[in-house]
């Protein structure tokens, strides 16, 4: 059985250069999804959706595996920020913060197979995001993005250098901020994380 690695598929999507922004057409694809609001350092709606998240994607992933005979690395953590008060968002107000956190799903998995694995999940433990959970295709279309390595708290300046390139090539931000986590904090420590830093645009 081959296994899917969609940060190799889309490689373009999940592994851009950290020094030079690019302009990238994001198509059409389909997520799980959670919105919330809060600070995410504190929030406990916050944790509880990533579990949400991660518990049925990683259900979705074994029943792909057994009924289809199709596996794949599940994707990494993704989340669209934005504030009603684009000043607040801005000034790192964090708990003024909207959010969707969500984590990106193979075409192949069905309606039938998310409900299936909505209900296995919640049989085997209580989840309070679970109710909020949504599948959605999100389509982004052209967006620039670099890479940001090092602690989320240091991004400010990848930021910067991101919009600064929008200005350059005659473009405005037409989209909710959005990040990819593709390191597992866990697991990296905090001057080698890795974030994809995404801008959705339209021509100026």
């Amino acid at each position: 059985m081959t296994k899917t690695d969609f940060k190799k598929e889309l490689k373009h999507l999940y592994t851009p250069s950290s020094t030079r922004p690019a302009i990238v057409d994001v198509p059409p694809l389909d997520f799980l999804m959670v919105d919330g609001h809060g600070d995410p350092n504190v929030a406990p709606a916050y944790r509880e959706a990533i579990e949400a998240l991660y518990s049925v994607a990683y259900a979705l992933k074994f029943m792909s595996k057994r009924q289809l005979d199709r596996d794949y690395t599940v994707p990494p953590l993704e989340g669209l920020w934005w504030a009603a008060d684009m000043a607040a968002f801005t000034l790192q107000d964090k708990s003024a913060w909207d959010w969707t956190m969500m984590i990106m799903q193979p075409s192949w998995i069905t309606p039938d197979m998310l409900q299936a694995a909505i209900d296995d999940t919640a049989a085997r433990k209580p989840l309070p995001a679970l109710p909020l959970l949504r599948s959605e295709v999100y389509h982004e279309g052209p967006s620039a993005q670099i890479m940001h390595i090092g602690p989320w708290a240091a991004e400010g300046p990848t930021i910067a250098r991101l919009h600064a390139f929008l200005q350059e090539q005659g473009y405005v931000p037409a989209g909710k901020h959005h990040e990819i986590y593709i390191s597992d904090p866990n697991r990296t420590t905090p001057e080698r994380m890795k974030t994809v830093v995404r801008q959705p645009v339209a021509a100026r």
